[in-house]
């Protein structure tokens, strides 16, 4: 007899595809890993009944979270971790490879606050900015060089940046995505990497989902208006 564990699928709670994007970096790993799950969005909107809807299932008051077995595990790189232990195709087999993709998600998981700051992921909106803030910019520097980096160390096993699609995609994707929304100049190498990214099928449907979303985030949709 199959045992009520086994039957239920991992819970994930997320925030609006449109805005959240440490909820798209392991929604994207849990597709890319072929892991069933089940999703539930909670509006990222101000107020007592967001905070409400959000303690009921987070301990930190944040989404993501993913519940399996009847345990919470929160934060987008805890729930990354646990999906490439339950499909190790999310990370690259060479230790050394592996090692360079978790530096680049360790350090998209705990930098680049100047660019979450001033470029809120907004799949659904586009903007041509002219001069970004120093610290935005170094940013943005820093995203380039990284890039440029693995893609010129990985790029004959693959488009992705570790070569083959990963985790630490996953962990870049929304930067990608915000890269577009506010206009921001790619090099070629950088080109080809978010068109590789922006065409991915998952990908896709995570921002046809986006598009369809009907909550809105007046400060973040006015940011450079």
């Amino acid at each position: 007899m199959t045992s009520q564990t086994s039957q239920t699928k991992p819970r994930l709670f997320i925030g609006n595809k449109n805005y959240s994007s440490w909820s798209m970096r392991p929604w994207l790993a849990l597709r890319w890993g072929g892991i069933a799950f089940d999703e539930t969005v909670i509006p990222l909107l101000q107020g007592a009944a967001k905070t409400t809807a959000i303690r009921a299932v987070s301990p930190t008051g944040k989404v993501p979270v993913l519940v399996t077995d009847g345990v919470t595990i929160y934060d987008s790189l805890a729930i990354g971790l646990w999906a490439a232990e339950q499909a190790p195709s999310l990370l690259p087999t060479d230790p050394l490879v592996r090692a360079l993709g978790w530096s680049a998600i360790a350090e998209m998981h705990a930098g680049f606050q100047a660019l979450r700051r001033d470029l809120s992921m907004n799949m659904r909106r586009r903007v041509v900015v002219k001069a970004f803030a120093d610290d935005v910019t170094a940013d943005i520097a820093r995203v380039t060089e990284l890039w440029t980096s693995l893609r010129a160390r990985h790029a004959h096993s693959g488009p992705w940046l570790l070569g083959t699609r990963s985790l630490a995609d996953a962990f870049y994707a929304p930067v990608v995505t915000r890269f577009r929304t506010y206009g921001v100049p790619l090099t070629s190498t950088m080109q080809a990497y978010a068109e590789t990214v922006l065409g991915d099928s998952d990908v896709l449907a995570w921002e046809r989902d986006a598009i369809a979303e009907t909550w809105t985030m007046p400060g973040t949709d006015s940011l450079f208006g």
